[in-house]
């Protein structure tokens, strides 16, 4: 079990802030952040929220914050199909029916595959029927991508989206203190070209990511658009993310209208 001291240290130095910055962003003395760091002061129940807040600290994460204090976690971990996630999932089944005839997916923070539509069905369909067999380990975003058995022979900007992509995945990761993604991105690792990682290190992200596909004489070409829910109080809500891909040419765009 880890211990609050750690824990706190840990997220704010995840964020970049000093002591003196969490206290003013927090309205927590520096005094009594300094304490809880170094363990000569114990949180409230509340302390806790607050200042977890104020570092955009993950749900999942809070609650190991609450268990590392010796409180009882707060937030649920509901599954899809619980009742009490009848109108979420109800919201998300909309979103990805509605972006017909264009794919949709809706992934969690390890980039795990939830729910999809019906147009990116047809869209890996495409790709291969046992495309997911061959790169094992469940449908997964990032092991589509860079698993050896995956799509890469297919990605005609692979140069270009590759380092984009797994600084993306990366910094998600970090942000979201996400051992989960960190395991996958540990497991895909070695199979990576130097080249992927090292320029990964210090690619800035760009507003708009195309992936150009190019298989059995068919040119696709997609940039995505992610939505999330804006006051999830739900472990399992918040790291959902719905991912909308948008054709970036006509010539993708009259393809999957004629699917």
């Amino acid at each position: 079990m880890e211990v609050f001291a750690d824990v706190l240290k840990t997220w704010r130095q995840r964020r970049r802030l000093s002591q003196l910055e969490l206290a003013l962003t927090s309205g927590v003395s520096q005094r009594h952040i300094s304490f809880l760091e170094s363990g000569r002061a114990m949180p409230s129940r509340e302390m806790i929220l607050k200042i977890s807040e104020t570092l955009e600290v993950p749900l999942r994460d809070r609650n190991g914050w609450l268990v590392a204090a010796g409180f009882a976690p707060l937030f649920r971990a509901r599954r899809l199909e619980d009742p009490e996630m009848r109108q979420v999932m109800g919201a998300v089944r909309t979103m990805l029916r509605n972006h017909e005839p264009f794919p949709a997916l809706a992934v969690d923070r390890a980039w795990n595959i939830r729910l999809a539509n019906g147009a990116f069905e047809r869209l890996t369909a495409m790709l291969g029927a046992d495309v997911w067999g061959k790169i094992g380990g469940g449908r997964n975003l990032m092991r589509l991508f860079f698993h050896p058995e995956g799509i890469r022979p297919m990605v005609t900007n692979w140069a270009a989206i590759a380092p984009l992509l797994w600084c993306r995945a990366e910094r998600e990761a970090e942000a979201a203190g996400g051992e989960d993604m960190q395991a996958v991105l540990g497991e895909l690792r070695p199979f990576q070209d130097a080249s992927v990682l090292r320029m990964a290190e210090d690619t800035p992200l760009l507003p708009v990511l195309p992936v150009n596909i190019a298989w059995q004489g068919v040119r696709i070409s997609l940039f995505t658009v992610i939505a999330t829910f804006g006051t999830a109080q739900d472990v399992t809500a918040e790291e959902l993310r719905i991912e909308s891909m948008f054709p970036a040419d006509e010539e993708t765009e009259r393809l999957f209208r004629g699917m």
